[in-house]
């Protein structure tokens, strides 16, 4: 982090140690990755970013038992790696960093989705270098999927535009026509009604607690709210001006998921007043001004808390791979 002058390095350095320490990549590049794409004849890299939801609100449940939601979702820059490969043959194979199952793989299965839809007899290899955590309620998972859909609509030269690959997205889980959007969003129902949100810049310090937790333990509990008053879209911009960087609402998932996961709670309880949980967890975030009060804010986060400082993006650094 840059400080103004020499007196005060050694307090850079000890931020420096401290993001190093609790993060278990190397620190995050927050340079602007927009545009940030490289590509040859036969191979592709790209960023597939994570996200913040700025609230989340329970308004509903829906007859068959699917909850019905409104929030705003934020993109942010700690991003993970999607390198694809051609690959005439057809097959398609992960390499890299995986979770769980390959062959249940949210990017195995796009890639099979997307070339099944589009008749392609291409293939591809796909390797993923992870930074996201997993379990952390920051669509990681969803976010390589929606990546590696639009990589590949550029790598096998299908050039469709995003309204085209929706619908595999959305077939694929809640979280990816979000990514697929391309920038951030008022999101309403199970996610897929989608409209953008401005979204002030700001720095984000997030804690991942030690222990993820089951999102259907969350959704089954019977203390969840479930019945919020749904909110007005044509205020909500002003809203979040009003008192940026302190997000508006709250995460309704977050009492049930303390109550599940005590670790979440102690998560908050390190960053203080203002902290609140993303998705359903077990990450937990707070919105700073400025990088530096971002990073002081994990001065007291210890293993086997990991901490992460991120930036809001305003727009999907990926994007380009889709036809306007």
């Amino acid at each position: 982090i840059g400080m103004a002058n020499r007196r005060q390095a050694p307090q850079a350095r000890r931020l420096s140690r401290t993001r190093h320490a609790l993060a278990e990549h190397p620190e995050t590049d927050h340079s602007d990755p927009s545009h940030r794409i490289t590509m040859t004849a036969s191979s592709l890299e790209l960023k597939a970013p994570a996200k913040l939801n700025l609230f989340l609100h329970v308004v509903g449940q829906r007859s068959d038992g699917m909850h019905l939601l409104e929030s705003v979702l934020g993109l942010i820059d700690l991003c993970d790696d999607i390198v694809l490969e051609l690959d005439p043959s057809g097959e398609i194979t992960r390499t890299g960093d995986v979770v769980g199952d390959v062959e249940k793989d949210l990017c195995v299965r796009a890639a099979r989705a997307l070339q099944q839809a589009s008749g392609t007899t291409l293939g591809c290899r796909i390797l993923v270098k992870k930074r996201i955590p997993a379990g952390a309620g920051m669509g990681g998972g969803s976010s390589d999927c929606a990546s590696t859909l639009m990589g590949l609509n550029k790598l096998w030269g299908l050039n469709w535009p995003r309204k085209k690959l929706m619908p595999i997205g959305e077939s694929l889980g809640a979280d990816v026509p979000f990514f697929l959007f391309g920038q951030n969003a008022f999101a309403q129902g199970t996610g897929g009604i989608l409209r953008p949100m401005a979204v002030p810049s700001a720095w984000a310090a997030i804690v991942m607690p030690s222990q993820p937790t089951a999102t259907a333990l969350i959704f089954q509990h019977p203390a969840l709210t479930r019945d919020t008053k749904s909110l007005k879209i044509s205020s909500l911009s002003q809203q979040l001006s009003n008192q940026w960087p302190e997000p508006i609402g709250r995460n309704d998932l977050q009492p049930v998921a303390v109550r599940i996961n005590p670790e979440i709670g102690k998560a908050l309880q390190t960053l203080g007043s203002g902290a609140r949980m993303t998705g359903s967890g077990s990450a937990v975030f707070a919105l700073f001004d400025s990088e530096k009060n971002a990073a002081e804010a994990l001065g007291s986060v210890t293993y086997p808390m990991r901490g992460y400082v991120a930036k809001i993006l305003q727009e999907h650094p990926s994007v380009d791979c889709l036809a306007s």
